[in-house]
This record gives C-alpha cells, structure tokens and sequence, in this order.
C-alpha cells in the first residue's frame, strides 16, 4: 500500500487509509487507460493470444530477496531484451493520472515518484510508450518477456536492484483493473510493474485496446 503518512489502528485513520488508496487506485486507472489514447503508426506486436492462452508455469523462480533502503532510480535495464533506457520521474496530470514520458522522448521510462521506490517494499511502477507515429519505442517488445527473465534498476545509490519476472499479463482497457495491474501480489515484498500499450491498435479511436503489464518482484542485489 502506497501512503504518505504511516497507518494508524484508529477507526478514522482505517477511514483515511480506505479513501487515500480508493483515490490512488481511481488515478492509477484513469493511467491505465491514458497510457494508450495515443495516435500511432507503427504496430506493436499484437499481446492478446498470449493473454488469453497465458503462459506454463515456471518451476524454478528464485525467492524474494529482502527489500532495500530507499533510493532513486536511474536506468532501467532489461537485458533479455536489449533495453538500457534512463529513468524519470513523473507525477500526475490535471486529470489526476500519471503523467508518462513526453513522446518525444520514445527511449525513456518514466516512474511513477509518488509510489515506492525500485527495491523498497511496495510495487514500484514504471511505464514506456510501445511506438511513436514512425518508429518502436522503449517498451516495444516488452510483450515478449517471460517469467524467470531480468529486469535490473540501477539507482543512485550505486545498488543495482534485480527484479524476477513472474508473470505477463494483458489488460483490456474496456475492462482495466487497477488491483490486478498495480496492487502488490504479496505483502511486504519488493515488486515491480512495467507497463505499456498492448492488444491491437484500433484505428478509430486512434488507441490501442489493451495494456502489457509486466509483473517481477526483487531477488537479488548487485553493485
């Protein structure tokens, strides 16, 4: 749970919490759907007959790695997919959504500054366009990755945070669910969304259908 001010076990504070994370949820969605609702020209690789036939287990996943201390995250890197791509931080709009990366700026990932940071506890969340109007963008084959593969988060306090991938999953934007993309899979781990437009691109309504959320969690710590 993402909040600015710790818990407290009164009624009102339980009250407090229940609303503040109704209201983060409500943004997060309205991101959810923002994301896609850009005009493009390239085809990003079609994601809804991985999400529908959904992946085999994998037998081997590593266990969770204690979460770090907070720090600032400084370059995503995804080496099954050759993605180095520097990392901003970015707020929300006056929509109240969070606000992606400029799409002028298709290899950059943005992170979402008021949620928790790459490899403390919570879900950190990261998103990337999957194309401009004439090109791939950084997030373009995100689609592809599979669980047990690597994400790494260099940060500013010379850590490399290194996530597992467990899951890869499609979310309709007619039907988006915020838990599902957002909330922590399991409490007290350090988890880590990417996320980016997926499905096919209608033409129409000039978005894609669907977005690609990337679900890994911290096993591991480099320098």
């Amino acid at each position: 749970m993402i909040l600015s001010d710790p818990e407290r076990s009164t009624g009102t504070g339980r009250l407090v919490t229940g609303v503040v994370w109704a209201l983060l949820l409500l943004g997060l969605w309205l991101w959810g759907r923002e994301v896609t609702d850009v005009r493009h020209g390239v085809s990003a690789p079609t994601t809804g007959d991985m999400a529908a036939a959904g992946r085999p287990p994998i037998a081997a996943l590593p266990p969770a790695a204690e979460p770090l201390t907070g720090a600032l995250p400084q370059r995503l890197d995804v080496p099954g997919l050759g993605i180095q791509a520097p990392v901003v931080a970015r707020g929300l709009d006056a929509q109240g959504a969070v606000d992606p990366p400029p799409y002028d700026q298709p290899g950059v990932v943005g992170w979402y500054a008021a949620g928790a940071k790459p490899g403390t506890a919570g879900t950190a969340l990261m998103v990337g366009h999957v194309d401009t109007a004439t090109r791939p963008a950084v997030f373009y084959k995100l689609s592809t990755l599979r669980p047990g593969q690597t994400v790494r988060v260099i940060r500013d306090d010379g850590k490399v945070a290194e996530f597992t991938v467990e899951d890869v999953t499609v979310l309709s934007r007619d039907r988006f669910d915020a838990q599902q993309a957002y909330g922590a899979r399991k409490p007290g781990r350090a988890e880590l969304r990417l996320i980016t437009c997926g499905g096919t691109f209608d033409r129409a309504g000039h978005t894609y259908t669907a977005n690609v959320v990337v679900s890994a969690y911290l096993t591991g710590t480099g320098l």
